[in-house]
């Protein structure tokens, strides 16, 4: 019994203790969960996530896949609930199904969200829903909710340690698997909520996006026909459970709704081409693929989005005559739609024939200038073409645009690495690292651009600039360590 009273106070220290801690935070006036963790604090919580990942996980990044889902994002998050529009965007390298939010505004999609969802509605669906996530702070609210219920189930459980001290271990050990039970129901059930609560938010912001909001049941709905006959359900679906009760609720919610034209989105379905593609490792069967759909295509956006997807399988087969004759048909009605433009300079570069797609680039450049994909497509070009010292100025200009762009600065150290530049090759790493959240090597890689740059002569703007980096590192390195 006097080991069991220890425990006991032990417990009531911890609980009670953490309690004590949380609420020296001062809320925001009539915001009891910045009480606990406010915005900012997500915020960094949400970069380090961020860092994780990227260091942690293969992304896709394909600038025009990376543009849209950023494009369509954000103007869902104009008709959501957010109050802080700081979101970053990853692509999970990955076909398996999959979307996640994360605190701070971390939006998340694998490239088989692009495989699963037909439409763009049903794309938008996933993206509305996460958004909702992020913009009634669930992550913060089940934190909230975490302390709230610390109170009773901790009496709960001190209740069956008296119990086993006082009774027969079976009788005991009952008490505390029985507490333990109603503990996990509790955070089922608020989790639950969560999913209820963002598919309710979700719709609205669906609809006033512009979208029909039936297109969310029609997703569950495609989702539960992917769960019903494999063995192991979407990763999805293991943090989005879908029953037919909440494709029911969700298509109730939708009819009470104005009724909406569902409008086919062609730029979404050349994103969804272009992953079909990435993800099929035989060409030719891609090129049947995209034939068969072309034939059944009973629509303008269908027969344009299969012509795409026959140009880029054409291009991957290494057949860029084909390529390029599927694509200049659709270029014929739109010659600016920087899918396609980008895509002609690709199949060009991968032709061997960079002078032409740099050429071709830069003309589209000037009726678009800082065009991320048209930027990437035209260093690609010139690095092909081995103009590297020009890739190079348009990689460092574009990292002004886009501090932030972790594969940006891999590809700007690689092109500094070509035009012999080894104090630009270790700055530029130093970036990566820091946007992976590698603080160590950051440091490393800033010594040894001072090194290179103490030897020279009148460089004393940049030798400042490096010192005042390397100090901003270390201490970023220091608060990364104490999360």
């Amino acid at each position: 019994m006097r080991y069991l009273t220890r425990l006991a106070c032990i417990l009531i220290t911890a609980f009670f203790g953490g309690t004590a801690i949380a609420q020296v935070q001062i809320p925001t006036l009539g915001d009891r969960i910045s009480g606990l963790i406010s915005l900012d604090d997500e915020y960094k919580l949400g970069r380090e996530f961020l860092r994780s990942v990227r260091r942690s996980s293969q992304t896709i990044n394909d600038p025009l896949l990376n543009d849209y889902l950023v494009n369509m994002t954000h103007n869902l998050a104009l008709h959501s609930e957010l109050k802080d529009y700081r979101l970053s965007f990853i692509i999970v390298d990955s076909p398996i199904l999959n979307a996640f939010a994360a605190p701070g505004g971390i939006i998340g999609v694998n490239g088989g969200l692009f495989l699963n969802a037909h439409t763009e509605g049903e794309f938008a669906s996933v993206m509305a829903h996460e958004l909702a996530h992020v913009s009634q702070r669930h992550f913060a609210r089940s934190v909230e909710d975490a302390q709230r219920r610390r109170i009773p189930e901790l009496a709960t459980l001190l209740a069956s340690i008296v119990i086993m001290g006082t009774s027969s271990p079976e009788t005991g050990q009952a008490a505390i698997m029985a507490a333990q039970g109603r503990s996990i129901e509790n955070q089922l059930r608020f989790s639950r909520n969560n999913e209820a609560e963002a598919d309710r938010i979700g719709i609205r912001t669906l609809y006033d996006a512009g979208y029909d909001p039936h297109e969310m049941p029609a997703m569950f709905e495609r989702l539960m026909g992917l769960n019903r006959f494999g063995r192991r359900p979407p990763e999805f679906l293991l943090s989005h459970p879908v029953t037919e009760s909440r494709v029911a609720d969700t298509r109730g919610r939708a009819a009470r709704y104005p009724a909406r034209p569902n409008n086919p989105s062609l730029e979404y379905q050349l994103m969804r081409a272009r992953v079909q593609v990435y993800y099929e490792p035989n060409a030719q069967t891609a090129i049947t693929q995209f034939e068969s759909a072309l034939e059944s295509a009973n629509d303008d956006v269908s027969r344009k989005a299969a012509s795409y997807g026959l140009a880029l399988a054409h291009m991957k087969n290494k057949d860029f005559n084909k390529a390029h004759e599927y694509l200049d048909a659709l270029l014929v009605s739109e010659p600016n739609r920087i899918a396609y433009v980008v895509t002609k300079g690709e199949i060009y570069t991968q032709g061997n024939e960079a002078g032409m797609a740099r050429d071709y680039l830069r003309r589209h450049l000037t009726i678009n200038p800082d065009n991320h994909s048209l930027t990437m497509a035209y260093a690609n070009a010139l690095i092909a073409g081995r103009e590297h010292a020009e890739a190079a100025r348009v990689l460092e200009r574009h990292t002004v645009l886009r501090p932030e762009d972790h594969d940006l600065w891999y590809i700007l150290a690689e092109t500094q690495g070509l035009v012999g530049d080894v104090s630009k090759v270790h700055q530029a790493r130093a970036e990566y690292f820091v946007l992976v959240g590698d603080f160590r090597s950051a440091s490393e890689q800033l010594s040894y651009a001072l090194r290179i740059e103490s030897a020279k002569q009148n460089n004393g703007p940049l030798l400042a600039r490096l010192r005042q980096r390397s100090q901003d590192v270390e201490s970023m390195g220091r608060a990364s360590r104490s999360f």
